[in-house]
């Protein structure tokens, strides 16, 4: 009798000579991309949401674990898709002009950021705003090193940190709408919580003493 294994040996086989066939190499990094994509997402997105539901969202235990699901669904599904985008839109740029040029990367993220992260919701919103933050410091590098704006004497990470902590300090005491929700719960928990205790076991213990019923 034939070795039950073997069919699966020779699939194996010839799945690792195709992975090693360069003509189809574009087309499988875009495969590739997409679940590389999916893992990340889910390994972002999965322990931040176990934190923040468990910190400060109220629900019993199955909705909480039904939120951390969805939201790790959606980071993974969202990344996946965007990567996959844009991979395959830099492939096929790339072979319309015989080579790879700066604009292409620039317009294939700008096609997969519309397509995929266009809906203004909080997971979508969270990524923006992560790499907005990225940017802003990846530009000022950039223009420093291109020359547009003189070297610094002296590192001004002192000088932006102060003026961003203020910002976001005073924009969470009078316009705290004005924040994203998870950034407010954080600051409500750190500022405002603080200010309020009934004895040692709200003070020390816990951050808000259990409503007797």
């Amino acid at each position: 009798m034939a070795d039950g294994g073997e069919p699966l040996r020779a699939l194996l086989v010839t799945v690792n000579a195709l992975l090693q066939q360069r003509r189809y190499h574009a087309a499988l990094a875009v495969l590739k991309g997409f679940r590389n994509g999916a893992v990340y997402g889910a390994k972002i997105r999965a322990p931040h949401a176990l934190v923040m539901t468990f910190l400060f969202k109220n629900g019993s235990l199955r909705e909480k674990l039904k939120a951390i699901a969805q939201a790790t669904y959606t980071h993974s599904r969202n990344l996946a898709y965007f990567v996959f985008t844009y991979k395959g839109l830099m492939a096929l740029q790339s072979r319309l002009q015989g080579k790879k040029i700066p604009f292409h990367s620039f317009f294939a993220a700008c096609i997969g950021g519309w397509l995929v992260f266009g809906e203004n919701n909080p997971i979508n919103s969270q990524i923006i705003m992560y790499l907005l933050s990225r940017i802003l410091f990846g530009l000022s590098r950039l223009a420093v090193e291109k020359g547009y704006v003189p070297q610094p004497k002296q590192d001004p990470f002192p000088l932006v940190a102060a003026l961003i902590w203020g910002t976001v300090l005073w924009l969470f005491e009078y316009h705290r709408q004005t924040l994203q929700p998870s950034l407010q719960s954080s600051m409500t928990y750190l500022y405002d919580d603080s200010n309020v205790w009934h004895d040692i076991s709200d003070f020390l213990i816990y951050n808000k003493r259990s409503t007797s019923k």
